[in-house]
């Protein structure tokens, strides 16, 4: 019991997102999976097949994780990937690495010119949305998985709320909210209110990268640290019936995710640099910046990110965000 108690010390003091997000995925489905595994939606060709694509670096591996207002896995809706995530669980088994993308990103998309990198989604689904995501980091994504945001109102309201810290006082006037600087318990709602932001945020979007991490950070410790087995129970299941993944991904697979989740020591959180904000076709978007996007994304394919981060200091903080 102490050796296990230890253990989730480490991780949740190494981070937040990813092991808020990966647990969701991997501890919790693996914990229940011979209960819970026919609830888990499964979305068909999502991995692309055409060629062209990165070949397997046979170092660690990686999942693209997108976040959605809407059914992501129904693209038909309009729905777009509000968050988008590469998370990168190195080949040692000791560390993960999740790197968010802003939406706003203007990048290449196969078939469709310059555009917004969440429009990737709404023009064709998972498969077009990775095949840009490849196309950028030149990183091969090994498996898909997506949340629906409503899901996380359950999810939060399932553990009791969460908590979370806000360093400066901000109004929020799409949701008619404000944030008073200090620590505020989280319902559900207030959580989706919470990631939601970006208006009146100094970095808008990037500091909404940053409150999402926040929160998952504090998903995740909420959930690691809960021992009643009825709110453990719905906390899966409002999980499991938010989580779409690939075909490709089998009970074998999430066993095996959960394995190296539970060897991990370190979990850190980043986001592609960013070169400045800017206006194309009379939208706000995002312009990365192209020579630290290639050097960071070469470290993901080398599985060497821990040297990227030693050298650039660019790791996020998650324990207090604006």
């Amino acid at each position: 019991m102490l050796r296990n108690r230890s253990r989730r010390r480490v991780i949740m003091g190494c981070g937040g997102l990813a092991a808020g997000l990966l647990l969701l995925l991997a501890g919790g489905l693996y914990f229940l999976q011979r209960f819970y595994d026919g609830e888990i939606k499964r979305v068909s060709g999502a991995l692309p097949t055409a060629g062209g694509r990165p070949s397997p670096s046979g170092r660690g591996e990686n999942w693209l994780l997108i976040g959605s207002d809407r059914r992501a896995d129904i693209p038909s809706m309009g729905a777009r990937a509000d968050t988008i995530m590469l998370v990168h669980l190195s080949g040692r088994g000791d560390r993960v690495s999740l790197i968010s993308i802003p939406r706003d990103a203007w990048v290449p998309v196969p078939g469709h010119g310059l555009t917004k990198i969440n429009a990737a989604f709404a023009h064709g689904g998972p498969s077009l949305l990775i095949r840009t995501v490849e196309q950028l980091t030149r990183v091969r994504v090994d498996h898909y998985a997506a949340l629906d945001f409503g899901g996380f109102v359950k999810m939060t309201d399932a553990l009791g709320g969460v908590d979370v810290t806000v360093t400066k006082t901000t109004h929020d006037p799409m949701h008619d909210r404000t944030w008073q600087a200090g620590r505020h318990h989280l319902n559900g709602a207030e959580a989706l209110d919470f990631v939601r932001q970006r208006w009146n945020l100094p970095a808008g979007d990037l500091d909404r990268i940053k409150r999402q991490q926040a929160f998952l950070h504090a998903l995740a410790a909420r959930a690691l640290d809960t021992r009643n087995p009825i709110r453990i129970d719905r906390f899966v299941r409002a999980a499991t019936r938010s989580v779409t993944v690939d075909d490709s991904v089998t009970s074998g697979t999430l066993r095996g995710l959960a394995h190296r989740l539970l060897k991990t020591s370190l979990v850190e959180y980043l986001t592609a640099p960013v070169a400045q904000m800017a206006e194309r076709d009379r939208q706000s978007v995002v312009l990365l910046d192209e020579d630290g996007v290639g050097k960071l994304f070469t470290a993901v394919r080398e599985d060497r990110v821990g040297d990227y981060v030693s050298r650039n200091g660019v790791a996020n903080t998650v324990d207090a965000v604006r």
